[in-house]
């Protein structure tokens, strides 16, 4: 799969002007993204899914939602 889901804000200052960022050539820099309200280039990482969260085990609250 080679799109990738797009930011909707920056996540440094919150403004929407972001764009595609092409990076200098390391490894994976068609995924970084450019705000150009405050200059900053980023990138976005999906790590997983909290185990308890796929369980369905309580959240931090201490209750599942279900109440």
């Amino acid at each position: 799969m080679s799109e990738r889901a797009a930011p909707h804000y920056c996540p440094y200052c919150g403004d929407e002007d972001l764009a595609p960022h092409e990076g200098d050539g390391e490894q994976g820099a068609g995924y970084a993204w450019a705000c150009y309200s405050c200059a900053r280039v980023f990138r976005v990482k999906f790590v997983g899914l909290r185990a308890a969260a796929v369980a369905g085990d309580a959240g931090p609250t201490g209750t599942d939602g279900n109440e």
